[in-house]
């Protein structure tokens, strides 16, 4: 095979328009553009969004309020309730919550939170605690380790 003999497919390549070239060809008077009007002059090019005059919907909806921090940390919560599910003192880690199923994976860091309560000591490691679920744990006899959180592939 020689590379000056390589053509494209049949059929891939088409043959470009050629417009206003006389009535017999088709695309002839009006070129393809219809009759008067904006969009039949040379120039034309509509902004984004342009509605025909009438006022258009982004400006029609009510003000957009706020907004988003890019740069927002997004948590696994995980209440404190929801540790009882563990035999008393044992170690709790990120990786067994994802065993038992309590956390989905551990593609974002995980928080604990006071919601619910624990009867028996837990040695609790997770990347944030709020100061009443670390209340709550120690008030049990646990303890509360706060790791560092490795971000992890999805």
């Amino acid at each position: 095979m020689r590379q000056d003999k390589l053509s494209p497919a049949l059929g891939s390549k088409r043959r470009r328009k050629r417009v206003g070239r006389g009535d017999g060809s088709g695309h002839g008077t009006y070129s393809g553009r219809g009759c008067k009007g904006q969009k039949s002059r040379s120039g034309y090019k509509m902004s984004r969004g342009f509605e025909g005059g009438q006022l258009p919907l982004i400006r029609r909806l009510p003000q957009k309020r706020g907004f988003t921090n890019i740069f927002r940390t997004e948590y696994s919560i995980v209440n404190v309730g929801k540790l009882s599910i563990f035999e008393a003192g044992s170690e709790v880690t990120p990786e067994r919550l994802v065993v038992a199923g309590v956390v989905k994976s551990l593609r974002h860091p995980i928080k604990v939170l006071a919601e619910g309560d624990i009867n028996h000591p837990l040695v609790v490691k997770a990347n944030k605690f709020s100061a009443a679920a670390k209340a709550k744990i120690e008030a049990a006899g646990g303890e509360v380790e706060e790791v560092e959180y490795a971000a992890r592939a999805r």
